[in-house]
């Protein structure tokens, strides 16, 4: 036996133990950045959902689309304003994301995974009513009048109830659903909303094992700029205080935490720009990001 079948051999006597950890468990994976990017990336990320399912893990994927919808909008010549560097989604602009996240993208993950040989099928949060929005509120300190004022985003919202029926019709047939961030009020209007926070609330409502985050970073660095295998929900919010976890680092870590509360076991904060990083984060002692646990 040659070197790299030995090497093989060993990397699947040291999952095997993992695997059967995982059977049956649902694990929900925010997909977005650099892993949407390419063609080989998005092949490959489609490769590594469809065997966990193969494996007998339930994945959920939930992804986002940024890039793409600013690559739309510009073709379109539809014009964005931006207000505190937040985008203000009206209603030119929430056709163009419903659109994009929807139908473009939406088909795209989707598609990547079915050819991979298992079967998934891409719904929004409007679907089976999956989502139930409400408009995002948020404020901030007026630099002028040092007043804090209602910034208003448009049509921007968060999951204010998550009905995950649909998803468990699906995952109970052995398909894996694709869930584009769109969700819908009580009046019917339609809603762009964080790929992040719909991923930290749809996991929470399926009460998902793993909460998986795929993001452009190595994971949380401590001060020292030294990436944390492993962190507690309290040493989250530790750093949070003390600002050595800050800028777009804490939504990411508030969501991760929002999730646990809700009941996920742990979520994982993963290099989504190293090859196979899900299933290196699954099934290795090492892992891939940092893990936050209760």
């Amino acid at each position: 036996m040659d070197q790299d079948a030995r090497n093989q051999m060993e990397l699947l006597a040291e999952a095997l133990p993992l695997l059967k950890r995982y059977d049956d468990q649902t694990i929900v994976v925010k997909y977005g950045g650099h892993a949407m990017g390419e063609t080989e990336a998005a092949d490959r990320f489609g490769r590594d959902i469809a065997l966990l399912e193969q494996v007998g893990v339930n994945p959920v994927v939930v992804h986002g689309g940024g890039p793409q919808i600013n690559a739309m909008l510009k073709r379109l010549n539809v014009q964005s304003q931006f207000v505190n560097g937040l985008r203000v989604t009206d209603g030119n602009v929430v056709d163009v994301v419903e659109m994009v996240l929807s139908g473009t993208v939406n088909k795209q993950v989707a598609d990547c995974i079915t050819r991979a040989g298992a079967i998934a099928v891409g719904i929004s949060g409007k679907d089976g009513g999956l989502i139930r929005a409400r408009k995002l509120a948020r404020t901030y300190l007026d630099p002028e009048s040092n007043i804090e004022k209602v910034l208003d985003l448009g049509f921007v919202g968060e999951p204010e109830h998550v009905d995950p029926h649909v998803l468990e019709l699906l995952i109970g047939a052995q398909i894996v659903p694709v869930v584009a961030p769109v969700g819908v009020g009580v009046d019917g209007q339609t809603y762009n909303i964080n790929a992040d926070t719909a991923a930290g609330a749809i996991a929470g409502a399926l009460n998902a094992s793993r909460l998986l985050m795929l993001t452009d970073v190595a994971g949380v660095l401590d001060q020292d700029k030294k990436l944390i295998p492993e962190m507690t929900v309290a040493e989250a919010r530790a750093g949070i205080a003390a600002g050595w976890i800050s800028g777009g680092m804490i939504p990411k870590i508030e969501t991760c935490i929002y999730a646990i509360e809700k009941g996920v076991k742990a979520a994982v904060i993963v290099d989504g720009r190293v090859p196979h990083a899900v299933l290196i984060e699954l099934f290795t002692e090492g892992g891939a990001g940092t893990l936050i646990r209760p």
